[in-house]
């Protein structure tokens, strides 16, 4: 009973509002204004806060919702745990059924690469740089093609 007075309130004042602000001859707002009025009037004359207030006020229904909110902690911790193994059991058996142990295994490489590369070449480029950007002509043609190599072994170390 006092839920439908307080919406019939609310919407008693927002049509007020409206009333106001088409005064001021801003119609489009006006009509936004009372269309928000009349949401809680609607609520009401639909039985909406009748099943609402029958719900806030239900131990029943919170034990319903206590139990809806521990499923789903339930579903994000399992799907948490899932992400963190690699993937879902049929995967991983299928992967150990194939030799690998898992998600670990199927990044790694069969043959040994250094972790920085050549050691050589970065000494190298230094060294020919001055001398590509120093001369004018063909001698450009010659660091482009070793910028090139260097762009080439990148590519190759990475697998594209």
């Amino acid at each position: 009973m006092i839920a439908e007075t307080v919406c019939s309130a609310v919407s008693a004042a927002g049509l007020g509002i409206a009333v106001v602000t088409a005064y001021r001859k801003r119609f489009l707002a006006a009509a936004r204004i009372a269309a928000y009025a009349l949401v809680p009037v609607g609520l009401v004359m639909t039985g909406v806060v009748g099943w609402l207030s029958g719900t806030a006020f239900s131990p029943v229904a919170w034990a319903g919702f206590g139990v809806l909110g521990a499923a789903w902690l339930l579903f994000a911790g399992t799907r948490a745990v899932e992400r963190r193994r690699g993937g879902t059991r049929a995967e991983r058996e299928a992967a150990a059924a194939a030799g690998q142990s898992g998600v670990v295994a199927t990044t790694t490489t069969t043959t040994p690469t250094p972790a920085l590369g050549q050691g050589v070449r970065p000494a190298a480029r230094t060294a020919t740089a001055p001398r590509a950007t120093g001369s004018a002509g063909s001698a450009g043609s010659a660091g482009s093609a070793e910028d090139f190599s260097d762009i080439e072994a990148i590519l190759k170390k990475h697998g594209i």
